[in-house]
């Protein structure tokens, strides 16, 4: 599994409306074959700072990610829309194959 975190400082006038700004590219990352999940969170403290939690079944999900259209897109128009550059954590798991139970918390 790839997977990747990326904080993204949006810019102030336009981070209540991010979601609305990413759907399309949103949609069109979760419907790629080999991704695993796509997700969007924005800060409790810092409520300009979205972070998105993206995963891909392997390196060729991910290369074909990258290479996608809608990426692109998304690629050349976000510098319109962020603070300040984005910071990313990119991990390779080949062993993992995407979210599993944690053992320390469960339903009372």
């Amino acid at each position: 599994m790839i997977l990747i975190v990326v904080k993204w400082p949006v810019k102030p006038e336009l981070s209540d409306r991010w979601p609305e700004l990413v759907r399309e590219f949103t949609e069109a990352v979760r419907a790629e074959p080999g991704n695993l999940f796509f997700d969007w969170s924005r800060g409790v403290e810092d409520p300009d700072l979205w972070t998105l939690v993206e995963g891909f079944a392997d390196e060729e999900a991910g290369r074909t990610h990258v290479a996608s259209e809608h990426f692109q897109k998304a690629i050349s128009e976000m510098p319109d829309h962020v603070a300040a550059q984005p910071q990313i954590v990119h991990v390779h798991a080949p062993d993992v194959a995407g979210f599993g139970p944690m053992g320390e918390v469960q339903p009372r």
